[in-house]
């Protein structure tokens, strides 16, 4: 367990590194570990340079073969740093420590902005690296935009859609900035009966909706149709920008738009209220996410080999191989 004061340094690291995120701080990966996803063990990767520290939390997938401490709940991995400026030293100090170890590290999803710092400092401490573009990233960035800015830049049918469909008055929205079993409840009774496959790992998700509400950064909404859940989504606020981990919507109630307008109430909320100055859509290229979104990056993979292990040498052939035929065709 850790006091306030770590909880309040892993915070300011992960901002340090850039906006923070619910995927930077030690209880998400405590989470993650707790709930069967490190592998064959943790490792939290530390270096140190001129007063910089650098962290990244991994697991042991194999034998010398690490990999991010992540799952499907992820939106990114980076390496998160506090104290001085020297990050590069720093990140690098901690993979030259990974190669007494390590033979293979992957790391995924990393985001545009942090590929080439990794990228660098993975090469500066002796390691064969691989990047592959893995996935994509829609997000918001409202700029000087107010929501009215905003949501008058987005696409015609869809402010149609919202003006229609709200004037009927057949869809009630509620908003939560708190936890509660009945309406986490009634978040998974919508997800079962959506168009989505098995969710991964309910009680993980349901712990994780739990410690952000205690930390405040909690928002939920419920769409009721006569009463009956109908559509549900999950955020979380931080640091100037909005989560969205979780939607779903009951596929019988579609015409009335349950979903939508939902969404629409949860970005004026979270750009009227909490004022924030972006929203990530995580992973994914859902097409819908566009008619929301104005930024679309690529997520990467990131794939280095330790040449001083022979263990290496045969995977980084067969990925380095890969990448030249994709190439030439």
């Amino acid at each position: 367990m850790q006091g306030n004061g770590e909880h309040q340094a892993n915070d300011d690291a992960a901002r340090a590194a850039g906006f923070a995120s619910p995927f930077d701080r030690t209880e998400w990966f405590d989470l993650l570990a707790a709930h069967g996803f490190a592998g064959e063990g943790r490792i939290d990767a530390r270096g140190r340079a001129n007063g910089t520290a650098a962290w990244l939390p991994l697991r042991i997938e194999a034998p010398g073969d690490l990999a991010g401490l992540t799952n499907w709940y992820s939106f990114a991995i980076r390496p998160l740093f506090s104290g001085g400026r020297d990050r590069h030293n720093a990140l690098s100090a901690l993979f030259r420590g990974l190669r007494t170890g390590g033979a293979r590290l992957s790391l995924y999803p990393v985001r545009d902005e942090d590929r080439e710092e990794i990228v660098s400092a993975l090469r500066g401490a002796g390691w064969w690296v691989k990047t592959t573009p893995a996935g994509d990233r829609h997000w918001l960035d409202l700029g000087e935009m107010d929501h009215d800015v905003w949501w008058a830049s987005r696409p015609g049918a869809l402010r149609s859609t919202v003006q229609r469909k709200a004037k009927k008055g057949v869809v009630d929205i509620q908003l939560i900035t708190a936890f509660d079993p009945g309406s986490w409840a009634a978040y998974e009774q919508i997800y079962a009966a959506s168009w989505k496959p098995e969710e991964g790992d309910p009680a993980l998700l349901r712990a994780f909706a739990e410690l952000e509400s205690v930390r405040g950064t909690f928002r939920m909404g419920i769409a009721r149709i006569e009463g009956v859940p109908v559509a549900a989504q999950y955020w979380t606020v931080e640091d100037g920008t909005a989560f969205i981990h979780k939607l779903a919507h009951v596929e019988d109630s579609l015409k009335a738009s349950p979903g939508t307008l939902l969404s629409a109430a949860l970005f004026r909320h979270v750009i009227e209220v909490d004022r924030v100055k972006r929203v990530d859509f995580g992973t994914g290229n859902d097409g819908y996410k566009r008619d929301w979104m104005n930024r679309h990056d690529p997520l990467w993979r990131i794939e280095a080999f330790n040449p001083s292990r022979l263990a290496a040498w045969g995977p980084a052939l067969k990925a380095f191989a890969r990448s030249m035929l994709r190439k030439e065709n």
